[in-house]
């Protein structure tokens, strides 16, 4: 599906055009033109990419291949981004979807193949609001990118509680299977997290030290914010990786202590039993002249010695808290 905007003045003058119209506002050095291509067709992207733009075979590829990591490339007429953006879900938070950005001195052009909620929001805002619209392509590519970041905010809220239930579970509760499975879960979230908040805070990084001819230095300072802004994020992804993996460590440990505790019982028990076997083990012999067997009160003697030697056993092991 193509989605096409014209802006002239500040001012969106018209929408959704036809290819042809497009081609002919392209051509006008007075408009700036943003088209979207949601999941367009095969002959859509044709039409757009190599059609109305004549965009380098390499980037085209690029839109057509997705992409696990940001990047950015400048061409002579036009800069190249991949970035990704992350819809927060509950049950599939790192569903990332790749948008592909072409931005040029009088057009913006975007490539994504899953509906994305940052370039849903630009385009409502752009058509309810009445104030003054973009004057340039790198202030609209600034939005679009600027909704890209802040979407990544409710994804970290959400990883900082579940990491908290873990603290909570780990130094409060019994763990369980279903425990150490959500733990792994959350420590593979805060890690995909951290690959892809750090190549795109470079990417950006580009930008705002102004090494493309196609950002203003007027708008500077709003792409170090962005840069910033991803910064901020990558570290508090640090910070929150190195509490969970505390946490395992603090799990790991408090498992080998409950092993070792139960180690130290059945050590215990047998240590207790051990007066028995020996005493039980020396009258068991089948030697006829042992006098012990003849005597009226040995099986008094042997059991009242029993009973004094696994008792104060038991002591014992009470004493250096065994059990």
């Amino acid at each position: 599906m193509i989605h096409s905007f014209i802006f002239s003045e500040g001012k969106l003058v018209g929408r959704d055009l036809e290819v042809e119209a497009s081609r002919l506002v392209h051509g006008d050095k007075g408009l700036i033109l943003w088209i979207d291509l949601d999941n367009p067709t095969d002959d859509e992207i044709k039409q757009v990419l190599e059609g109305i733009f004549q965009f380098h075979p390499l980037a085209i590829e690029d839109c057509m291949t997705p992409s696990s990591l940001p990047k950015i490339e400048d061409y002579e007429d036009y800069l190249f981004m991949v970035m990704h953006a992350v819809d927060f879900t509950r049950h599939d938070k790192f569903a990332t979807t790749e948008l592909d950005l072409f931005l040029g001195k009088e057009f913006v052009v975007t490539f994504h193949r899953e509906p994305l909620r940052s370039v849903q929001t630009l385009i409502e805002r752009l058509a309810k609001s009445a104030s003054p619209g973009p004057r340039g392509p790198d202030r609209l590519a600034h939005s679009l990118l600027d909704l890209i970041i802040d979407n990544y905010a409710p994804l970290l809220t959400e990883l900082h509680g579940e990491l908290e239930e873990i603290e909570d579970t780990v130094l409060l509760q019994d763990s369980s299977k279903e425990f150490v499975s959500q733990l792994l879960d959350v420590r593979r979230d805060f890690t995909q997290l951290r690959h892809i908040v750090r190549p795109q805070r470079d990417v950006i990084d580009r930008l705002a030290r102004g090494e493309s001819r196609y950002i203003r230095s007027t708008l500077l300072p709003y792409f170090r914010d962005l840069r910033d802004n991803l910064a901020r994020l990558e570290d508090a992804a640090s910070s929150y990786h190195e509490r969970l993996m505390m946490a395992f460590d603090i799990y790991l440990n408090k498992a080998a202590f409950e092993a070792n505790e139960g180690i130290k019982f059945l050590t215990a028990i047998t240590a207790i039993t051990i007066p028995i076997m020996v005493v039980g083990t020396w009258y068991g012999m089948n030697f006829e002249n042992m006098t012990e067997l003849n005597s009226a009160h040995g099986y008094r003697n042997a059991f009242l010695i029993t009973l004094v030697l696994t008792l104060l056993t038991a002591l014992y092991l009470k004493k250096k808290r065994w059990f």
